[in-house]
């Protein structure tokens, strides 16, 4: 996987952020969501470093980024730290504005990089979410069932943690098949790396942080920016799955018309894993954006 690419591990002021970077261009940054790691992007990351420089990291807490002490207010793992980690990853690199994909929790924190860093991203693309406060203030029964984990995760530590722990690659293969479509996309390779990094009960605990930050602090910017009016300024495109909980559950495009200024976007035939079930129609799609 990333044939060609560079592995680095690069320390910001919040973290050390592991990460593979490639290929020539503009500046593009790809960041992947729960419960995976860079890899997701093994797929087309070589077809976009054809025309841009990729650089593909862990989370704070995922993969093999460094798992931060966690606060009583869950704030070392918010959105806004996470996005000042990529940043600070980006400006070391000699990045002073680039594009960002988010797809999941990725997506989460390229949202937040964008308004809080708004002369640094000159293009958005979130794959398969809504805003999370739009997430919230939505719950029915359809949601809630489908994305139970949203409120399981955030219980008192150590419930989550033990629970996922005494069976970690259960929950990993568990959770990955129910929102994708089928699991041939995860080649063998693929599933091992996921497997090896989710192992970790620091990573678990982290995961778990980042959603309990999402219940808890995030909901607090997310707020003050809504009741500020302030909006993503940037061209957004918003990217979801057709057969995915996003697309049963909301009018993808108005949700994220709401909070930013610039949007489009459309559905693509697949699960929630977009880069790889559906990695040529994704690439091409996002060209079409980037290279607007």
């Amino acid at each position: 996987m990333f044939e060609g690419f560079t592995r680095r591990r690069i320390a910001t002021s919040g973290a050390e952020i592991n990460l593979v970077v490639g290929g020539d261009g503009p500046p593009l940054l790809l960041l992947h969501g729960f419960p995976q790691n860079h890899v997701i992007w093994h797929k087309v990351a070589g077809a976009l470093a054809e025309r841009f420089t990729v650089v593909a990291t862990d989370l704070r807490g995922y993969g093999d980024s460094e798992k931060v002490p966690t606060t009583e207010d869950h704030s070392s793992y918010s959105k806004r730290e996470m996005a000042r980690d990529q940043v600070e990853v980006m400006r070391i690199l000699g990045f002073e504005r680039f594009q960002v994909v988010g797809h999941d929790r990725g997506g989460r924190v390229a949202h937040r990089m964008a308004i809080d860093h708004a002369a640094r991203v000159r293009r958005l693309a979130v794959l398969d979410i809504v805003p999370t406060l739009t997430t919230f203030q939505s719950v029915d029964q359809q949601l809630a069932t489908a994305y139970y984990h949203w409120f399981f995760l955030i219980q008192p530590h150590p419930l989550p943690e033990h629970m996922i722990g005494l069976d970690p690659e259960f929950y990993l293969r568990r959770k990955t098949s129910m929102w994708g479509v089928g699991t041939a996309h995860f080649t063998p390779e693929v599933m091992a790396e996921y497997i090896r990094c989710f192992r970790n009960p620091a990573a678990i605990h982290a995961m778990c942080e980042d959603y309990r930050a999402a219940a808890t602090i995030d909901l607090e910017h997310d707020r003050a920016d809504r009741a500020a009016g302030v909006k993503v300024s940037c061209p957004l495109l918003a990217l979801w799955g057709a057969r995915a909980t996003m697309d049963r559950c909301f009018d993808v495009l108005a949700t994220w018309r709401e909070v930013a200024l610039d949007v489009r976007g459309q559905a693509l035939d697949c699960g929630h894993y977009i880069p790889e079930e559906r990695p040529e129609e994704f690439t091409a799609a996002l060209l079409d954006f980037l290279e607007t």
